[in-house]
């Protein structure tokens, strides 16, 4: 099934339109939506979407939700399909996180695998890490449970001590539990300094989900990405 999403008619100057030598094309300077890239601050009904799904995101992210869904995920029992068949699930859903397009998935998808085949020609299996790198997304599918947006995309933070200012919409977390508890609301809470990033548990998402599917199935380099993107 292909689903057709009508776009805002956007004047795009010339710069943004001209074609460059090697084939491809000059990033544009703004978005789906005429403005500029990851602005949270202005005015639209897209963005009081996504400050809507931050909202409930924040609220929700904590340590025993956390831990449950890597314990219920972790054991990979839900169903056996192949990337492209992953892919194609893809097409029936869009990011609510995202402040910049409102694209089903797959286009993402591929449009990321072919930028990074025309930069890296030779890195085969960068190719594919590029095509699978929000391949977790089919957790919003029924197969793979149909999870809430919230708790599969959007950006991803450390939990189980004091969230980030520097996180979107940090203001909502003060209603999430943890933030009240003393175990986990300071600068290092149930961690130490030092500790390691594989000791530290990040929120639950579509990231997440990837790097415990591919931890042992994937080349070393593969798999150090899908964690930088988790991160």
């Amino acid at each position: 099934m292909t689903i057709l999403i009508e776009q805002p008619e956007v004047e795009i100057g010339v710069e943004e339109r001209h074609k460059v030598a090697d084939g491809g094309f000059e990033a544009p300077h703004i978005n789906s939506f005429g403005h500029t890239f990851r602005d949270y601050h202005v005015e639209s009904e897209r963005q009081k979407g996504v400050e809507e799904f931050n909202r409930t995101n924040h609220i929700n992210q904590t340590v025993d939700f956390v831990r449950r869904m890597r314990k219920e995920y972790g054991e990979l029992k839900r169903v056996e399909m192949s990337i492209w068949e992953c892919c194609e699930l893809l097409n029936e859903f869009v990011d609510e996180s995202d402040s910049d397009l409102d694209e089903p998935q797959i286009q993402h998808l591929l449009q990321t695998a072919e930028a990074i085949r025309k930069d890296y020609p030779d890195e085969d299996w960068l190719h594919l890490t590029a095509l699978i790198h929000d391949l977790g997304k089919v957790l919003l599918h029924p197969a793979f449970g149909e999870l809430p947006q919230w708790a599969v995309v959007g950006d991803t933070f450390p939990v189980g001590c004091a969230f980030d200012e520097s996180i979107v919409h940090h203001k909502y977390f003060q209603e999430n539990q943890d933030n009240k508890n003393p175990a986990y609301n300071t600068k290092y809470g149930n961690y130490s300094e030092g500790c390691g990033l594989n000791n530290v548990l990040i929120s639950w998402g579509h990231d997440d989900y990837m790097y415990l599917v591919h931890t042992t199935s994937f080349v070393a380099e593969d798999s150090y990405r899908i964690e930088k993107n988790r991160n």
